[in-house]
């Protein structure tokens, strides 16, 4: 019994040290809010799939994205909304890429619809 329960410590001790308690980094994601008043600002739509990427139907690269937004942003206080919609086999890192552009523009609230089917 003694010994199991140095295995044991020496398991937790092993474990302990070679784990690593940072952040490599954060997505912010925030829940629904209430909708403004009807008609007041068109949302952009954004469909992202695993090859391309297209905004209102014109289709771009990750790289151009940011500065296509910028001519369409709206100001902080109410932001554009921007609806994200994923296609079949989109990776979650191709998402975490995506949303690390749009953190970089400001005046986007995006929204994520999920997967066509």
């Amino acid at each position: 019994m003694t010994s199991l329960i140095d295995v044991i410590f020496l398991l937790l001790l092993f474990f302990m040290l070679s784990s690593t308690f940072s952040r490599f980094a954060e997505i912010e994601l925030s829940s629904a809010t209430a909708g403004g008043a009807p008609g007041e600002t068109r949302p952009l739509f954004l469909q992202l799939r695993p090859e391309r990427l297209t905004l209102n139907g014109e289709a771009l690269s990750l790289d151009r994205l940011a500065p296509a937004l910028r001519g369409q942003a709206g100001n902080i206080e109410t932001p554009a909304p921007l609806l994200v919609s994923l296609g079949d086999g989109v990776t979650a890192q191709r998402l975490a890429d995506l949303l690390v552009v749009l953190r970089g523009v400001p005046g986007f609230a995006p929204t994520v619809l999920g997967s066509g089917g």
